[in-house]
Parts: C-alpha cells; sequence; structure tokens
C-alpha cells in the first residue's frame, strides 16, 4: 500500500511495483529486491540530486579557513562543509570568486579577514524532496530494477525515457522557486535608438 511518506524504502517499494515486482519492506528483507535496492539506491539518489542545482537541495554555509596555506597557486584553503555533494559556487562579499576543490578542501585566493560563503547541493532527506523529484527517482529506480530484477531491456528503456522527461518537467518546476532573473536590456535600447 502506498504511503504519502517518502523515506529511501517508499520511493524503492513504489519503483518495484512499478515493474510488477513484490516491495520491499527494509533493504534487508534478503530477497532480490532489497539486495539491488541497498546496493544501488543511495547512487541513484545523489546522482539525481547532482544533476542540477535543485533549490530544495541547495544551502550556503560560511567556510572554515584552514591554518596550512596551499602549496602553491592559491592563498588559502577551506574545508568543505560536511553534507555537501556538488560545489557550485565560493562568493566573498557576496562577489563570485575563483577556486579549485581538492579533496575536502576549496583553495582560493582570500585573505584572513574575508567571509568565505560556499553555495552547493547537500543530501536532501527524502521527506523533504518535492512529489516532482520523488517521480522522477522513483523512473529512474524503475529503470534500474526492470534490467536487474525483471530483466526486460524494452522496459527498463521505457522507464529510463520516462525518467528523463520526469526529470526535466522536475527542473521547469524546481527553477520557478526563485525570484526570476531579469535580463538587463539598456545596452540594447540604447544602441536601437542610436
Amino acid at each position: 500500500m502506498s504511503s504519502r511518506t517518502n523515506s529511501n524504502i517508499d520511493i524503492c517499494a513504489r519503483s518495484l511495483v512499478l515493474i510488477g515486482a513484490e516491495p520491499i519492506t527494509s533493504f534487508s528483507d534478503g530477497n532480490t529486491e532489497s539486495l539491488v535496492a541497498s546496493n544501488l539506491y543511495e547512487d541513484i539518489a545523489q546522482t539525481s540530486l547532482t544533476n542540477t542545482r535543485w533549490r530544495f537541495a541547495t544551502n550556503q554555509a560560511v567556510l572554515n579557513r584552514e591554518t596550512e596555506e596551499p602549496t602553491g597557486r592559491w592563498d588559502a584553503s577551506y574545508e568543505m562543509p560536511s553534507d555537501l555533494i556538488m560545489l557550485h559556487a565560493v562568493t566573498v562579499n557576496d562577489y563570485p570568486i575563483n577556486y579549485d576543490t581538492y579533496g575536502s578542501k576549496v583553495f582560493c585566493d582570500a585573505a584572513s579577514a574575508d567571509s568565505v560563503v560556499a553555495d552547493y547541493t547537500f543530501r536532501a532527506d527524502e521527506v523533504n524532496w518535492p512529489p516532482y523529484f520523488v517521480v522522477a527517482v522513483e523512473f529512474t529506480m524503475a529503470s534500474v530494477f526492470a534490467a536487474a530484477i525483471a530483466r526486460d531491456a524494452s522496459m527498463s528503456n521505457m522507464y529510463e525515457q520516462k525518467a528523463l522527461l520526469a526529470m526535466a518537467k522536475a527542473r521547469g518546476l524546481d527553477s520557478q522557486q526563485q525570484t526570476s532573473r531579469r535580463l538587463p536590456t539598456s545596452r540594447f535600447i540604447t544602441n536601437r535608438r542610436s
């Protein structure tokens, strides 16, 4: 029976139902379905979270400066947030700055007095995923289950296509959760009038 809650088990169970398999109640059920789900779900979830800059999984954090300076090219190193799965931007005083990532550190040119802020994607809990994203992940998991459990390539391809379409729709819906950015047109208007 479908539930209104979203957990990793709920999403996998609904995905299994899509391919006509028995739903799981845990990752340790001891059957093929739970074995496949437990081994592949987290990779699919993190890949889905990083395939675009989802508003519900984006965060900011002030980075902590490391005492040891980088060996070369950069003035400072900072520890990345522990929940980061993809870094999008590093800013100082709201202005983007150049940076490189090395392991779990961000290297950049920043003064010790600067407040360095990272914009990043984090591993959002399933209970906070919007419905449009949940459905897209369910179709992705159904594609995986169709290949691994049902061993049906055409069903796997069908759900992969549904997943791609659902992800595209989800990106469109998610992009509406911020102020619309206006295109500066003053230069074009000035040229047109001259």
